[in-house]
């Protein structure tokens, strides 16, 4: 099982060939891919985790789609003073396909 842990967007992400991730919106390539750095990889009994190791090794996913998180509310409210504050905000996204890990 080769599987590796790649960080994106701030957050570490558990990866795999075939797997399907939404990450904060990341731009690709005139071709539509993307280099993810990996932070640890792991191939059957063997675990790399030295950054020396790290550099040789590419995680490639393709760009399926842009997207939007949900909604998020934020409302501010202070009593007796008349004092209300609404704002709203969506994430932007990008849901990526891994195609390699090599």
């Amino acid at each position: 099982m080769v599987y590796a842990i790649v960080r994106a967007g701030g957050r570490q992400e558990k990866v795999e060939v075939g797997t399907v991730v939404v990450l904060d919106r990341i731009k690709a390539d005139d071709k539509g891919n993307i280099q993810l750095v990996p932070v640890l990889h792991v191939d059957g009994e063997t675990i790399i985790h030295d950054a020396k190791a790290l550099a040789k090794i590419t995680v490639t996913a393709e760009v399926l789609n842009d997207l939007r998180g949900p909604k998020i509310v934020i409302q501010k409210f202070k009593n007796k003073t008349g004092y209300k504050k609404r704002q709203g905000h969506r994430q932007e996204l990008t849901r990526v396909k891994i195609t390699s890990i090599k």
